[in-house]
């Protein structure tokens, strides 16, 4: 907005009228076109001082209202550009209606008594309809005088209806009932909030260090759990591999009682495999071995006995 300066006019004047004096007032009267030319030097800064405070322009982003010494503060507001006013009487008031942010911390407790600190980003802008009423009420600083207090009242208000763990699970709700009764507050005072959002959320160190220990000792509670989980299944694993092992000796027993020919594979089989251990273990080397040696007479002994 063109700023008048009455003192560099002054100057200006001044130094006009010594122009003139020293050359046409050398000797000669006061009334010949020395004194014209002085009246109109006179009359055309008097003209550009009047232009000069009857112009006043409006800035990108910007709108502007009018106080009449006369009427007081114009509906009209006036939008980007230069415009024309009655000097000495219309002053212009400037608002920047583009949308400004403010961050805003506020000290408050939760339902379970826990103090949290929590910090609100806003968004806001005036309501352009309504900056002649903005201006009669609140002034050029609206926001300075509004925002804190609405702010950390609806924090405290939404706040205090969740617990300490609901602010951070239910963080999307607290965000979105903040945002809607700070949207109807503002609007009481003619301010339109563009976005609202929960940037920062600290609890006490008190509260910090017992969820800490809460969740070490959940952690400790889980792995004690798994390692008695883990002994119960190996013994059951050992139970199942002994009842196995008695349950195939029994049945080893029976097929002995009741047919040779059971243990008569088995020691055929031994005998296989102690073979193939020679064989790998004597390379090139023959070898030759009895029925003694191949384990094929483990149970002659106790036949003769038992006979």
């Amino acid at each position: 907005m063109a700023q008048f300066n009455p003192q560099e006019q002054f100057q200006r004047l001044q130094r006009a009228l010594q122009n003139s004096s020293r050359s046409g007032f050398g000797g000669g009267s006061g009334g010949g076109p020395a004194g014209r030319g002085l009246f109109a030097l006179i009359g055309l800064g008097i003209a550009g001082v009047a232009i000069s405070n009857s112009l006043f322009n409006v800035e990108g982003g910007h709108r502007a209202v009018i106080y009449s010494r006369i009427g007081g503060v114009s509906s009209q507001i006036f939008g980007e550009g230069t415009h024309f006013r009655i000097p000495w009487i219309q002053t212009p008031i400037d608002y920047d209606v583009r949308a400004k942010p403010r961050i805003i911390s506020s000290l408050t407790g939760t339902k379970d008594l826990q103090m949290v600190n929590i910090s609100c980003r806003v968004l806001s802008r005036p309501n352009v309809p309504n900056l002649p009423q903005i201006y009669r009420t609140l002034g050029q600083d609206y926001d300075e005088r509004v925002l804190p207090s609405i702010v950390n009242e609806v924090l405290k208000a939404v706040v205090a209806q969740f617990n300490a763990s609901q602010l951070i699970t239910q963080r999307e709700s607290v965000a979105r009932l903040v945002r809607e009764s700070l949207a109807r507050r503002a609007a009481r005072f003619n301010i339109l909030l563009d976005d609202v959002s929960l940037t920062h959320l600290a609890f006490s160190p008190e509260f910090t260090a017992a969820v800490e220990a809460k969740q070490v000792a959940q952690q400790e509670a889980q792995r004690a759990a798994f390692v008695v989980d883990r002994a119960r299944q190996e013994k059951q694993a050992t139970v199942v591999r002994a009842q196995g092992e008695a349950r195939s000796a029994e049945l080893i027993g029976d097929a002995i009682k009741k047919s040779r020919s059971y243990v008569d594979l088995r020691q055929i089989e031994n005998a296989r495999q102690i073979a193939a251990l020679i064989n790998e273990a004597g390379g090139k080397n023959k070898m030759y071995l009895d029925s003694e040696g191949l384990g094929l007479n483990v149970l002659e002994g106790a036949d003769r006995k038992s006979s």
